[in-house]
């Protein structure tokens, strides 16, 4: 975990972050959803997820979003105490679950590290691949010094932070290994294909008017391997496409003034990221 440099407890990340500068962006909300196309490729990874909880149950799934929303919202802006607190109460549930492999019939454990790598590794690349194509400021030290702060969030979950990519070169190195061993199953097709028509809450209505289009840019944020996996075209056309769509939502999203553009987290982190800015040349976060 990061160490406190301040009287004032910032939790894992803190002003001068990466971290706090990238994940209050609304289009990272884009990120958010591609995150979980990605993290579905890895068949334990669904099977366990699908097996032990309402994701595939269209009633129930929007509850069970909502509380990994606010799980990553504590993850990234909580205090040292209250992210101790979730990361014991998740790691105490993963602890209990098991899920059947549907190829081999075997039990495993849903928190095995593999999983739980590979969950945080869809994160991690698809917030930082957004924010980079959206075109969010971030040099490739930026970029690195992202994927290396993510370690912290990893080790919340139970991950030993030593054995999670620390740079983007390393993260390259990690998909490329895993890309042997992993495909679309039959839960993460029929996940693919309810976001494009997703079963929403009568106050979320507009929302499903909107999910086609949400869900075709979500799909070209993708790695090309990835929509391949998938059944859908890995074209370079579509790539470009998902970009300036990309940098248009970042663009768009900054002419609304910023009082209403972020969330109260993210906007009392750009607020203490900027006195900081203004009274030290730079925060120094532990990593």
């Amino acid at each position: 975990m990061a160490e406190q440099v301040s009287d004032e407890d910032y939790g894992l990340f803190g002003p001068g972050s990466v971290t706090w500068r990238v994940m209050g962006e609304p289009v990272l909300m884009v990120g958010g959803v591609r995150a979980l196309l990605l993290q579905a490729l890895h068949p334990r990874s669904m099977w366990g997820t699908a097996q032990n909880s309402e994701l595939m149950d269209p009633s129930a799934a929007w509850a069970r979003l909502g509380r990994t929303v606010e799980f990553v919202r504590v993850r990234t802006y909580g205090t040292h105490d209250e992210v101790d607190r979730v990361g014991r109460r998740i790691r105490k549930l993963h602890s209990k679950l098991t899920g059947l492999d549907m190829r081999t019939g075997e039990t495993f454990r849903v928190d095995e590290a593999e999983n739980l790598l590979w969950v945080h590794m869809g994160e991690v690349d698809s917030y930082l691949d957004v924010a980079r194509r959206a075109g969010v400021p971030l040099s490739g030290a930026d970029a690195d010094r992202f994927v290396d702060e993510q370690r912290r969030a990893a080790e919340v979950v139970g991950l030993d932070p030593a054995a999670v990519p620390a740079s983007v070169g390393e993260m390259k190195d990690y998909y490329d290994g895993m890309r042997p061993h992993i495909w679309a199953c039959k839960e993460a097709r029929v996940g693919l294909r309810r976001m494009f028509n997703p079963d929403v809450p009568r106050q979320l209505l507009p929302l499903k008017l909107a999910a086609p289009a949400i869900g075709v840019l979500t799909v070209s944020t993708l790695p090309r391997w990835a929509r391949r996996m998938y059944g859908l075209p890995g074209l370079p056309t579509s790539d470009l496409a998902a970009t300036l769509a990309l940098k248009g939502l970042y663009r768009t999203s900054h002419v609304i003034p910023e009082r209403l553009r972020y969330t109260p987290d993210a906007k009392r982190a750009r607020e203490l990221s900027r006195e900081r800015r203004e009274t030290a040349p730079a925060y120094p976060v532990a990593s």
